[in-house]
């Protein structure tokens, strides 16, 4: 049998590939639990600078929970002696990932995989992909992906997206800000290099403390950021890569940025 999860260093950026085309890369306990080790040791490691998420094949980049009678690691299964799910261990994974993760969206996303592709920094879309939260047709709601649907999706979009179950195009989700990027399919993997361009040859510390600050004010009130604010600078400003691209400005030369 093929690995679920495919991981694979491209140079500065691991690749992470849903495997199960067959079962249009749907999420079970293996999938999910992979997906979060690759993120860890990535970040771990210190070579990694930029995390690509993606699906096999064409047809999806993500349809959810693996809902097969005979499905392995049941996404809707609860162990009461562990009360902590899998995917919220990935959501968490992904919350306090310090490295740009980019959703390369090949495919369809549905349900738990459209809550993936919400918890990513950045995401590019072919242009013939559809999106939906499809769990209102099996009589639940998209529960465990709600909260990362609140921060990425207008309020009433998310309302009629959860209610209806229908599906929404490529340019429906750039428009709502879901995705920043809509290509033809021909185009995705030029552009995902493109944008990979611009995240790697950048301070690693910089998107590292950036990543920090972002996911810290965004949970605090307007005085409460300002105030964090104000405590990263001085911090922000010691670091090594922080002396090195000033430094670089001013000599009017590229920065050789080592993320200390």
């Amino acid at each position: 049998m093929s690995e679920p999860v495919l991981v694979e260093r491209r140079g500065a950026v691991l690749w992470i590939t849903i495997n199960r085309e067959e079962r249009r890369n749907a999420l079970n306990e293996q999938v999910v639990r992979s997906i979060d080790k690759a993120i860890a040791e990535a970040q771990a490691g210190g070579e990694v600078k930029a995390i690509v998420l993606t699906g096999a094949g064409d047809k999806a980049f993500c349809a959810g929970a693996d809902l097969a009678k005979n499905a392995k690691g049941f996404a809707f299964a609860v162990d009461f002696a562990r009360p902590r799910h899998y995917i919220v261990d990935l959501f968490k994974r992904l919350q306090e990932c310090t490295l740009p993760v980019i959703a390369r969206v090949n495919g369809h996303v549905m349900a738990g995989g459209f809550g993936i592709l919400c918890a990513c920094d950045m995401a590019i879309a072919a242009d013939d992909i559809r999106i939906g939260t499809t769990e209102s047709k099996i009589g639940v709601t998209p529960m465990m992906i709600l909260p990362y649907m609140l921060r990425v999706l207008p309020p009433r979009k998310l309302q009629e997206m959860c209610i209806t179950g229908e599906q929404f195009t490529a340019q429906d989700a750039l428009d709502w800000g879901v995705v920043n990027y809509v290509v033809p399919r021909a185009e995705l993997d030029a552009k995902l290099d493109w944008l990979l361009a611009r995240v790697t040859d950048k301070s690693p510390t910089a998107i590292r403390l950036g990543k920090q600050a972002y996911n810290a004010m965004r949970d605090m009130s307007l005085r409460e950021s300002l105030e964090f604010a104000q405590a990263m600078v001085p911090v922000m400003s010691s670091t090594e890569d922080a002396k090195e691209g000033m430094a670089a400005f001013q000599e009017k030369r590229p920065a050789n940025f080592t993320g200390n």
